[in-house]
């Protein structure tokens, strides 16, 4: 039998949202920022990294269920990450997954302090033992650490401050990869990873799991590239073509499309072939791979 994607992807991420949404009570004297957090964190969205998250479980043969708080801790950083990102002071977006972003709906500073609620909120769900209870504490320890570096100055954070001082330069491939491997990669690499260390994994196998997330990430980080180049607004729900008004440094800029195309192709080939041997657990892990190639937002 085929493997179904589509259910497959719609049924983890309704779990994903119905755990999101049991975050939040909307009352008492920080209805309205707990209200912002929710905005951007219930926006929609591809739930990317915590699927990836549950995948590698899965992929191990381990139920991933019990895992659903952690997988959703990884949702959190990455939706503070876009809030963040479309500040006046960074991307200075007015779209988000086709909505106003954050900040055009609750302010400025509102939209900063959002961001921070979810960035602590990610660190919360993971330490707390009473919603994942059956991990060892060095495991734990070791998965906070993992998403701890893919999150700041080593990894996302630092690929942004990269990525803004690259803005209207001239800049060489390897400088490139440089900041979207910290920008993106890294914390799609550490959700593969922390499904890996969930899930028990040996050595060879979180090592499979890493190459595979790297590659993944750079395959991801392409796509969006060529979609901002070649989608539309209405299919992107944020402003298509605003990395050449900004001057951006990107794949296509500086390889061309084809080029770029190519080099997508090979990132999802080294992902696919990265979990080839894992049997059939894994085949979530590569049609998300296959999935890349042919999204559209």
């Amino acid at each position: 039998m085929q493997f179904d994607l589509k259910c497959y992807l719609n049924d983890r991420r309704r779990l994903i949202e119905d755990y999101l949404t049991g975050l939040f009570q909307l009352e008492g004297e920080l209805e309205h920022h707990r209200s912002a957090m929710q905005y951007s964190l219930l926006a929609g969205g591809k739930r990317v990294r915590p699927i990836l998250c549950l995948a590698a479980v899965e992929a191990l043969g381990k139920d991933y269920r019990p895992y659903i708080p952690v997988a959703c801790a990884l949702e959190c950083i990455h939706t503070y990450s876009l809030i963040h990102d479309d500040l006046p002071a960074m991307d200075n977006d007015d779209l988000r997954r086709g909505k106003p972003t954050n900040h055009k709906v609750y302010g400025e500073a509102e939209a900063i302090l959002a961001g921070d609620g979810l960035l602590t909120l990610a660190f919360e769900l993971l330490s707390d033992t009473s919603r994942v209870a059956d991990v060892e504490d060095r495991n734990r320890l070791r998965i906070i650490n993992c998403i701890a570096q893919a999150a700041g100055s080593d990894g996302m954070v630092g690929g942004q401050s990269l990525d803004i001082a690259a803005e209207g330069k001239t800049i060489s491939m390897e400088e490139l990869q440089t900041i979207h491997r910290k920008k993106t990669g890294a914390l799609i690499t550490a959700s593969v990873q922390t499904g890996a260390l969930l899930g028990g994994s040996d050595e060879r196998h979180f090592s499979r799991l890493t190459v595979y997330g790297s590659a993944l990430g750079l395959a991801f980080q392409i796509k969006d590239d060529l979609l901002n180049v070649e989608g539309t607004t209405e299919e992107l729900g944020k402003a298509a073509g605003s990395d050449a008004e900004r001057m951006k440094a990107t794949y296509p800029a500086l390889l061309g499309l084809e080029a770029a195309r190519e080099k997508l192709q090979n990132a999802v080939a080294t992902a696919i072939d990265a979990v080839m041997d894992f049997g059939p657990n894994a085949e979530p892990l590569r049609s998300i791979a296959h999935y890349i190639l042919t999204r559209t937002r």
